[in-house]
């Protein structure tokens, strides 16, 4: 009987079917050393891990690599969870790793995946609650070991960037169990007393075992609950801890923080004349504008339409002016002509335009006229009136 040859894809095919199929090598954890590490330009891991005896290769792609909180190195020894599957095209088995943790460390990287889950399923490190760094704060709260390079860093740069600095320091551990209870203390001692406008949360870079007290869930949720915000600067670039998804901001690293904290004086300076001159031309330019427009309202019919109206209103007036005065001038016209018309009906019907005529008028003592002879008595005095003057007289007889 022949026997059936195959080819190489086939043959390849096969195995690859056969890893696939195994639910061992689907998801394993692997001890080993890592060599003959490097970093794709494209994000991907490539390296091979090893042990006293046999070596395999890996690759972690970079979806998964984005994720790591360490630098790998040749050297390292970790453990690698993942895939075991052929890559077809050689016919090489290597592992495809969703996960790298350091060796002896497995455990408190359990941890410290548990509670970032737990925190932040609770909406601990939404972004919705994270609140703003003020600009220009008036004092800043640091909480950090009284002694060390992260002090004095924060201190040196603060001042380098702005002549205002004003920084009040609560000591606390950096490292070990007593990190989470003095941290606290520091978040409720400035949140009780009031006296900054943010707090810093530093330490400088360390093993992600030395870290490991930033990673308490009792200290996330005083982050959390703190009505200051807070600014987290634990580590370098690459550490991340669960106090930093806690905080309102985190910075790389605590020289960062005090960059973030502070502007440069310079800066602002030149930011402010440049506002100045923006501000002031923008005046300019709307004098300018405005002025613009009352020119082309001076040339326009609009502008002169008030002026017409004024005008004729004027012209409209002293026409009525003149009506008036000359209706008046008719009146008092009118009313002369009546009234010399009334006196001389008066002056006709006077007394003395009669005595003018040689008549006398007789008065007697009360100033009565004597219009009858019953109205005087023998004896009685009276006035003669005449046209130019009076007489006193006796009744020597009434006839």
């Amino acid at each position: 009987m022949e026997q059936k040859v195959y080819s190489v894809t086939q043959l390849n095919k096969f195995i690859k079917m056969v890893f696939e199929k195994n639910t061992v090598l689907f998801n394993l954890s692997i001890r080993g050393e890592i060599t003959n590490f490097k970093a794709h330009y494209t994000g991907h891991l490539y390296f091979t891990l090893k042990d006293e005896t046999s070596s395999i290769k890996c690759v972690m792609f970079k979806s998964f690599a984005s994720n790591l909180k360490f630098n790998i190195s040749d050297g390292m020894k970790v453990v690698v969870t993942g895939q075991v599957a052929v890559y077809e095209a050689n016919g090489t088995y290597q592992i495809y790793c969703k996960e790298i943790a350091p060796e002896g460390l497995g455990e408190l990287y359990l941890k410290y995946e548990q509670l970032k889950k737990k925190l932040e399923s609770e909406g601990i490190f939404d972004e919705s609650h994270k609140k703003k760094i003020p600009f220009m704060p008036g004092r800043v709260g640091v909480i950090t070991s009284r002694t060390g390079a992260v002090v004095r860093d924060i201190i040196n740069v603060s001042t380098r960037r702005f002549d205002k600095v004003n920084l009040l320091i609560y000591p606390a551990a950096t490292q070990g169990v007593d990190v989470p209870r003095t941290v606290i203390n520091g978040i409720e001692t400035f949140n009780r007393l009031k006296n900054v406008d943010v707090i810093i949360i530093a330490r400088g870079g360390g093993s992600f075992e030395d870290l490991f007290g930033f990673n308490d869930e009792n200290l996330a949720r005083s982050i959390y609950n703190s009505e200051i915000p807070i600014i987290s600067a634990v580590g370098h670039e690459t550490d991340f801890t669960i106090c930093d998804f806690a905080s309102d901001l985190r910075a790389p690293t605590p020289s960062a923080a005090a960059e973030l904290v502070y502007p440069q004086m310079s800066e602002i300076v030149s930011k402010l004349n440049m506002l100045k001159h923006r501000n002031n031309q923008a005046i300019l330019n709307y004098i300018a504008l405005k002025k613009q427009n009352l020119e082309r309202l001076k040339a326009s019919k609009l502008e002169r339409l008030p002026l017409n109206m004024i005008t004729n209103g004027r012209m409209a007036i002293d026409l009525k002016l003149k009506k008036a005065e000359a209706l008046v001038k008719s009146k008092v016209q009118k009313e002369k002509i009546s009234t010399v018309n009334l006196i001389s009906k008066l002056d006709a019907l006077s007394p003395l335009k009669t005595l003018t005529r040689g008549y006398i008028v007789a008065e007697d003592k009360s100033g009565k006229i004597i219009s009858k002879k019953e109205d005087a008595k023998v004896g009685d005095e009276v006035t003669l009136i005449v046209t130019d003057g009076k007489i006193k007289a006796d009744v020597k007889e009434v006839i």
